[in-house]
């Protein structure tokens, strides 16, 4: 069975430089270019966690290049 699926599973939120966030099981090794963040525990309580904290879908690079210059202001 798949780690995601098992109920027992506990997992951490990992971000990326891009702001970019993933669930991951905690008994695995955290893959480079990621770091924890936010909380550590069962599906839900991480999934709630993302769906709150990632509202805006896009990659830090993109919306720092969409961002208003200083002078279009």
């Amino acid at each position: 069975m798949n780690p995601f699926d098992k109920e027992e599973t506990k997992f951490f939120v990992l971000v990326n430089e891009e702001q970019q966030y993933s669930l991951w099981p905690d008994h695995l090794a955290i893959p480079d270019g990621w770091n924890k963040t936010g909380p550590h525990g069962d599906k839900q309580t991480c999934m709630a966690w993302v769906d709150e904290t990632w509202t805006d879908m896009r990659p830090a690079s993109l919306r720092a290049q969409m961002a208003p210059k200083q002078s279009d202001q």
